[in-house]
């Protein structure tokens, strides 16, 4: 077998979540020391791209996959907002020293790990998968749990809506719920949105009627 078909074999048979580090753009919040050296140079031997910061920063770059941060307390009256977004990498907390206020920054943060100080090439990779694939099931449950709130919140609009039109129509349940139907096709929206604006525009209505 050549050199380039054992290395394409090598590449299938490598699981899916090591495939995709060499694909990240890795951020390093720590001083330019041992560990932080250390740190840089381990995560550009695994493939991911990496860009150093310090001292920490305030805003960060979407593009931005992974964040390992080190927690110490110097670092702890800095801002790091970026950590709570949405659309906020896998963060990775990287400690030298522990106590609870440590423990509470870090879960402040919203960590998906903790590697340890000194810094070794043991571990790291470990680390990094799973902190990813953590990160990833975190996220898939939020998507699901807003669906699940937005569906939720549509079929209260629907109920509202359909009393509302039930008695000022004087109409059944099934017929309400039709008018709404009917409504949604005519106006290429969902039943849901025409059922939302039938209770806001009532809501309204009824404020200013008690003016």
């Amino acid at each position: 077998m050549s050199d380039r078909a054992q290395h394409n074999s090598a590449l299938r048979a490598t699981p899916q979540q090591l495939k995709e580090l060499r694909t990240l753009n890795v951020a390093v919040i720590h001083p330019d020391d041992a560990d932080g050296r250390q740190l840089t140079q381990q995560l550009q031997r695994i493939g991911c791209r990496v860009q150093a910061f310090w001292p920490p920063v305030e805003a960060i770059s979407k593009d931005i996959d992974v964040a390992f941060v080190a927690v110490r307390p110097d670092v702890l009256g800095h801002n790091m907002e970026w950590a709570h977004c949405e659309d906020a990498p896998t963060v990775i907390a990287v400690v030298n020293y522990e106590n609870p206020t440590i423990v509470e920054f870090v879960l402040g943060l919203g960590a998906k790990a903790v590697l340890p100080s000194p810094v070794r090439s043991f571990g790291l990779l470990s680390t990094l998968v799973l902190a990813r694939e953590s990160h990833k099931e975190n996220k898939s449950l939020h998507r699901r749990l807003r669906k699940v709130e937005v569906k939720l919140l549509g079929v209260r609009h629907i109920t509202d809506a359909k009393a509302i039109l039930m008695k000022a129509h004087n109409l059944s349940e099934t017929e309400a719920y039709e008018l709404i139907r009917e409504r949604a096709m005519s106006t290429r929206s969902t039943s849901e949105e025409v059922a939302k604006a039938i209770v806001e525009a009532h809501e309204l209505l009824s404020i200013g009627g008690q003016r």
